[in-house]
């Protein structure tokens, strides 16, 4: 008689997930899904009591041994090896890197001062690519690992959204396809994911849903095929997936999740 299925082994236990930017939202969700792997996670935010909040919440679902935090600011490079650094006073090691920071605020129209260009810029772009830099040679020194980049569909093609913003993402894809490239070669593999309309508490959507919710709502059911908002833990499975040995041959990847709302071939 056939034996059934007995699911995706991704080889996560005790394998140890740095996630920057998991206090909440997409990044919390990454850190959930790792933890439910039982691999061991390390979670960063700049608040510190959601960040408390989040740490408690793993540990009480998981070993709370399998699980660290920092309060730190990733966008600033002294931060990011300070948080790296305790991932491995604790842990003694690294296998995967999610670089969970950004934000999507910031002017609408062309009229766009050098300031703002500078904040989207450091915020979406240098923020993800410093703490690459900096967990390269820890992944390397121990022959294997992944960086996933949490990017956004306004970096594939021209959408209704600030323009700096669109424009660091867009330059993340191209620094992710150049970091596969350099890193390959040591066992390394880079790759992004590139979320579409996500909802979540505390999140923009759901901002934006209480302010005026049937305009919104009609906004998805007319750009969205699948007529639906995605959620984090949507998000959270691919990231797992790609920083498991399921995706071993996969590197320089960007994998768009948007329910199919963007369009270019």
């Amino acid at each position: 008689m056939a034996q059934p299925p007995t699911g995706m082994n991704l080889e996560l236990k005790d394998k140890v997930a740095f996630i920057a930017g998991s206090s909440r939202g997409i990044g919390l969700a990454i850190a959930k899904a790792f933890a439910a792997e039982e691999a061991k996670v390390c979670i960063t935010g700049r608040d510190a009591n959601a960040l408390a909040g989040a740490h408690r919440m793993l540990a009480e679902s998981s070993d709370p041994g399998q699980v660290a935090s920092l309060a730190c600011d990733m966008t600033k490079p002294q931060e990011i090896d300070r948080a790296l650094g305790h991932a491995l006073c604790v842990f003694g090691r690294l296998d995967a890197v999610v670089a969970s920071v950004g934000s999507g605020y910031g002017p609408s129209g062309w009229n766009i001062t050098a300031a703002d260009w500078q904040s989207a810029v450091e915020t979406n772009l240098l923020a993800s690519v410093m703490l690459a830099t900096s967990a390269l040679p820890i992944l390397i020194s121990g022959g294997a690992g992944s960086i996933t980049f949490i990017s956004s569909i306004t970096g594939c093609e021209a959408m209704p959204a600030p323009i700096p913003y669109s424009a660091s993402k867009a330059a993340l894809h191209s620094a992710m396809k150049n970091f596969s490239r350099a890193a390959g070669p040591h066992g390394v593999r880079v790759n992004a994911v590139a979320p579409g309309n996500i909802l979540f508490p505390g999140g923009s959507w759901e901002r934006k849903l209480a302010e005026r919710k049937e305009f919104f709502e009609e906004y998805i059911a007319a750009e969205v095929p699948l007529r639906r908002f995605g959620t984090a833990a949507e998000i959270a499975s691919t990231v797992v997936f790609l920083s498991s040995r399921q995706s071993s041959f996969t590197t320089g990847a960007c994998f768009v999740l948007d329910g199919g709302q963007t369009r270019v071939v």
